[in-house]
């Protein structure tokens, strides 16, 4: 557009003095005639412009600086103002006391130098800088193919949404590389933008443990850049990049950890770790703990321990928001974990 009305500005302007002396008594028409005419000269080369210059710029991080990160284009590019702005000030002499032929060019010369060398030193020391200012300089997750170390971890979204592994990581329970699935991501970012405002708090927490990981020096993490395109289900996709990869796979979705176990797999369940930490409650214990809710059942209280677990109780709906005296009578385990059975001692 901005083409096209310069070249229409430039025919309005052109045509009478070119069409005057030829068509004399076209003389009033000629500004309209040149303004169509520069109008379609203008539509047509913008057209070319406009696309050529779209590539460019969709190319350009490509091609101007495939290699650098976010950070160090954000401080070259104040490198660049602190250089030109240098460079004018040692500049001035030459404009000033040499003759124009000669000391404007020199004066471009000492700017674009001085702006070259603020970029590449600004560049260099990007994380420094943003540190200086009080920012954090994310390093972008890195992809990776199967590659790697013998001890590794591939994690699922259900591990990510989770968010213990990261209590494991930095208890130093698990260390060593990470891989994240390129389909995990794929799912977590579905969830982030799900309409549903529970579904998309677990999609965030997901991604937000997965920038923590980074953080931790015990980690390597890597998206995987490796497919499994023959397989359409996600889970048969984990347990072939699991196999492929001999790593590890942390999920607390039990159907998903059975299957890979059927398959040879090793499991890393954050709830089966959470469970094997726990204190060991055997039956007959006396404990004291606070009813919280009715159970599923008639007559039936649920309490929690400190630790978590469930503790169903006989005779304890009349005694909601209290603490009662019970006595453990059985121990089970779920699928998610340990449930204790308990009866009020008469």
């Amino acid at each position: 557009m901005l083409i096209t009305l310069i070249f229409t500005a430039i025919g309005f302007r052109l045509a009478p003095d070119v069409l005057s002396s030829a068509l004399p008594d076209q003389a009033e028409s000629a500004g309209v005639v040149g303004a169509v005419v520069g109008a379609g000269v203008g539509y047509v080369l913008g057209g070319i412009v406009g696309r050529q210059l779209r590539i460019g710029i969709e190319k350009a991080p490509r091609n101007v600086a495939p290699d650098l990160s976010g950070a160090e284009l954000f401080t070259g590019a104040f490198g660049v103002i602190f250089g030109i702005v240098v460079g004018a000030v040692l500049a001035l002499p030459a404009v000033l006391l040499l003759p124009a032929v000669v000391g404007l060019p020199l004066a471009g010369l000492i700017v674009f130098i001085l702006a070259a060398v603020g970029a590449r030193l600004f560049a260099s020391r990007a994380e420094d800088l943003i540190g200086a200012v009080g920012l954090k300089a994310r390093s972008p997750l890195v992809s990776r193919s199967l590659e790697g170390p013998d001890r590794s971890y591939l994690i699922d979204s259900s591990a990510a949404i989770d968010g213990r592994i990261l209590d494991l990581v930095r208890s130093g329970l698990v260390e060593g590389q990470v891989w994240i699935p390129g389909v995990v991501l794929d799912e977590l970012q579905s969830l982030a933008d799900s309409g549903n405002q529970t579904t998309r708090r677990r999609g965030r927490r997901g991604l937000d443990v997965i920038t923590a990981l980074q953080d931790e020096p015990l980690m390597d993490v890597s998206v995987l850049e490796e497919t499994v395109p023959e397989m359409a289900d996600v889970d048969a996709k984990l347990i072939a990049l699991c196999e492929r990869s001999s790593s590890r796979l942390v999920t607390t979705d039990h159907n998903l950890a059975k299957a890979a176990e059927l398959r040879g797999v090793l499991i890393l369940n954050p709830n089966v770790v959470a469970e094997a930490v726990k204190a060991t409650v055997e039956v007959g214990q006396l404990m004291r703990v606070p009813v919280s809710r009715k159970g599923s059942e008639p007559g039936q209280g649920v309490g929690y321990l400190d630790d978590g677990t469930m503790v169903v109780i006989e005779g304890a709906a009349a005694s909601l928001g209290q603490e009662l005296d019970i006595e453990i009578t059985s121990t089970t385990r779920t699928s998610v974990g340990r449930m204790l059975f308990a009866r009020v001692p008469v």
